[in-house]
């Protein structure tokens, strides 16, 4: 049985709506994830284009204007509930580590 779309995030998609939490065109986002990461995550033009017409399909996103080419958009509430989602569920697979690995704890 194939996955729900948008289930759980990619790091591509968790970075991308993350950096519409203002608003940015495609060329903002595409120099804000790897400044954020500190080079660790890099999203291609085609991956990060095809992925804002699949959130502005699913309606996590909305478009706030077009100047020519370029397109800025910005973060609606059902994107940032997906976002809120995702979040918790990595701050949960933390806790799940640390409670594996003893993290934090005095020995």
């Amino acid at each position: 049985m194939p996955r729900a779309r948008f289930q759980t995030l990619t790091e591509q998609m968790f970075y991308t709506l993350l950096c519409l939490n203002t608003e940015c065109c495609g060329i903002d986002i595409l120099d804000k994830i790897p400044a954020m990461t500190s080079q660790r995550v890099n999203i291609g033009s085609g991956t990060l284009y095809t992925l804002l017409e699949q959130f502005l399909d699913a309606g996590m996103i909305r478009e706030t204007k077009a100047e020519g080419r370029r397109r800025s958009y910005i973060l609606t509430d059902k994107g940032k509930d997906m976002l809120e989602r995702e979040y918790e569920r990595i701050c949960s697979q933390a806790a799940d580590y640390r409670s594996i690995f003893k993290k934090g704890e005095s020995e």
